[in-house]
């Protein structure tokens, strides 16, 4: 069998055995595109008016105690401030509840837009594991992950597949045809959204190969000459480690985060955001995080880390501190969602995978009927 042709029959059995899971992924992506900003503009009445954005805020241990006491017997795991003084401080307990705090009356402001926050939850859950639950999330998550890299398959063999042997073929092949019904409006649908989407799609897939399988990250920092990272034991930040932290002192919570905010205004004037990880580990320095534009942009990120009992600034890590292979990781993480482009790119990722939803589609019906037509000729010959 000529290698064109074998590529073909596995690209075929390949888009048929997992394509049910890539339009999953492809749909709920979709949906998931512009979140940020759905979420920003639905949430917009928790800004605070002029007049107590003007007021001093309030000691960051008592915008927490406040959220706390709303937030049942989960305790709180993250606090983001904003340089924005008309934002609320946003208060996480556990993935699954966020509060919102006024920063200078410390009313507890709920926990924002509900509705659309559970709804993009449940999207996401679709899109990262296929909404499976407790232990089996693990399995979701393997199941997504080997679609993923199919799908990087089906759409590297699909150029190479279909690549047109003449300019009238690539003239047929990039351009939507009208008048054409069944097979043959498929065919053209199918080569002219693979042409015009494979390179976001060849990012989108690739980043998420790489996000769902530790051997890629492995490679991505080779790839850039930089040592790939230690691998993440049973029980690091989040596990046993973190479930036998202390609870945090008030007073060394509030001395802490007075002396990163002092040190990020002097630092890193332009600051969007700072965050901490609650509770504090006991061990080594505490880390905060500072972000200089929306959470999306690697090279507007770094780190604060500071003495526990002191307070005073041990190091303050950089995006131009890191190697070129930890970059590229980061990197890879917003140019999944194409986030790390602006609107632009998120509008490049939603149509790559809206055109990648109709791929699986056309590339479906066309190989049922291709089956079908199998099925006539056998009869026949028999």
């Amino acid at each position: 069998m000529p290698l064109r042709k074998l590529i073909f029959w596995i690209h075929l059995t390949a888009g048929v055995l997992a394509g049910v899971v890539i339009f999953i992924l492809s749909v709920t992506g979709v949906a998931l595109a512009y979140q940020r900003q759905m979420l920003a503009r639905a949430e917009r009445g928790l800004r605070a008016n002029d007049a107590d954005a003007m007021r001093p805020s309030l000691p960051v241990s008592q915008l927490i105690a406040n959220a706390a006491a709303s937030a049942g017997d989960t305790p709180a795991s993250n606090v983001t401030l904003r340089s924005d003084p008309h934002a609320p401080v946003t208060i996480a307990f556990g993935r699954e509840k966020t509060l919102f705090v006024h920063r200078t009356n410390g009313t507890v402001l709920g926990e924002g837009a509900t509705g659309l926050r559970r709804a993009l939850h449940t999207i996401e859950d679709a899109h990262r594991w296929l909404m499976l639950d407790g232990d089996s999330r693990d399995t979701g998550k393997k199941i997504t992950g080997v679609a993923n890299l199919i799908f990087l398959f089906i759409v590297l063999s699909g150029l190479w597949i279909w690549v047109p042997k003449s300019k009238k073929m690539l003239r047929n092949a990039i351009w939507f045809r009208g008048g054409l019904r069944g097979k043959a409006r498929d065919f053209n649908w199918h080569n002219v959204l693979g042409i015009w989407s494979f390179l976001p799609l060849v990012i989108v897939v690739f980043s998420g190969v790489v996000i769902s399988y530790p051997w890629a990250t492995r490679l991505v920092y080779r790839a850039f000459g930089s040592t790939p990272p230690a691998p993440q034991q049973q029980g690091a930040p989040g596990g046993a480690e973190r479930g036998n932290r202390k609870p945090t002192d008030p007073a060394k919570l509030d001395r802490l985060f007075t002396a990163a905010l002092a040190e990020t205004n002097r630092a890193v004037p332009q600051w969007q955001s700072i965050s901490l990880r609650l509770p504090l580990s006991s061990k080594g320095p505490v880390t905060i995080n500072v972000d200089a534009a929306n959470g999306t942009r690697p090279d507007k990120r770094s780190q604060l880390m500071l003495d526990p009992k002191t307070a005073e600034v041990v190091e303050h890590k950089t995006y131009a501190q890191q190697e070129a292979g930890q970059k590229a990781r980061a990197w890879l993480r917003w140019l999944h969602t194409g986030e790390a482009g602006g609107v632009a790119g998120q509008t490049i990722a939603m149509l790559a995978s809206l055109a990648s939803a109709v791929l699986v589609w056309t590339g479906i019906a066309l190989a049922l009927r291709r089956f079908r037509g199998w099925m006539n000729r056998k009869e026949v010959a028999s």
